[in-house]
């Protein structure tokens, strides 16, 4: 089985103590049997803490909660998505008293939200909310405490609970939530999204996707496949004969939740094909990859089919 490792920030490998250079986003790969149990160790940058596990088949069957585990085509991608902070000290990012309820972002070991009112909650939150900014808006009729962490938003109810959390280039506060929202795609996707609010939840009652670049024709099947799996206007990258079978491609595909760049030995094994790699969920943080290209008729694609 060969094994590529991945990592959000820069860290050192070790397997079986042996020091094998630094992971980081350039996959790095080793061969190996999940028989043998090998013991990787991954020391981040940044004086995080480092983390520790057995490459076994218990590993590749039931990853621990910080990684991501991708199993394709006999082999299998790790990508370690959060080290813990070491500092475990308490401090305290931000606190206020909002309609009787007292809202705390913590750090200790990580970030952390308290609700204390009528209720108590306590939630982790993304790193990026170790530096915030809050202010109080009015979402129909009432009032709720927006919280902006890096590039993400934060809102919280007049009762103190969370009625949305996510990744928001914009919000417009009014009698609706309008809220638009990045892609990490090749044409710069972006969704704005239209909800509702009865003064407990949030209700989504439209969306529609926006691409705001135009690929080049080396990377236009990925672009293809992100604009599917975002409900872009995915039809513009097909032949005419293609086209008409467009609402057919989404139960042809699967739902599929990220589009992903074949490694270099499915190139060695497969040629130069105009592949993607398409990630569907197996169970929590694992997920399989099936392969799939197209053909093109110029620059428009005239037929999809899994490798």
């Amino acid at each position: 089985m060969r094994v590529y490792f991945l990592s959000y920030l820069p860290a050192a490998l070790k397997l079986n103590g042996l020091y094998l250079g630094t992971i980081d986003g350039f996959e790095r790969h080793i061969e190996l049997d999940p028989k043998d149990g090998v013991l990787a160790e991954i020391v981040p940058c940044d004086n995080l803490q480092p983390l520790n596990f057995f490459l076994d088949e218990k590993f590749f069957n039931d990853p621990p909660k910080y990684t991501d585990v991708y199993l394709t085509e006999g082999d299998a991608i790790i990508f370690i998505r959060e080290y813990a902070i070491k500092d475990v000290k308490l401090d305290v990012v931000y606190q206020t008293r909002f309609y009787g309820n007292l809202i705390t972002i913590f750090s200790q070991g990580g970030i952390y939200l308290s609700a204390e009112g009528a209720e108590y909650s306590l939630s982790p939150l993304p790193l990026c909310f170790s530096s915030v900014r809050a202010e109080q808006r009015t979402l129909a009729g009432r009032e709720v405490l927006a919280i902006y962490g890096g590039n993400s938003l934060l809102v919280i109810s007049d009762n103190g609970k969370t009625i949305f959390l996510n990744v928001a280039e914009n919000a417009e506060f009014g009698e609706n939530l309008t809220v638009t929202v990045p892609f990490e795609t090749c044409a710069a996707a972006k969704a704005v999204c239209d909800y509702t609010y009865d003064g407990e939840a949030l209700t989504l009652i439209s969306s529609r996707t926006v691409e705001t670049r135009t690929p080049e024709k080396e990377i236009l099947h990925f672009a293809f496949f992100e604009s599917v799996m975002t409900r872009g206007d995915f039809a513009k990258y097909l032949s005419d004969e293609l086209k008409t079978k467009a609402g057919d491609l989404k139960s042809y595909l699967g739902e599929f939740v990220s589009v992903a760049v074949p490694p270099e030995k499915f190139y060695l094994i497969h040629g130069n094909l105009p592949a993607a790699g398409l990630v569907y969920p197996k169970s929590g943080n694992l997920y399989e990859v099936k392969y799939f290209a197209v053909e093109f008729n110029e620059d428009k694609i005239s037929n999809i089919y899994p490798v």
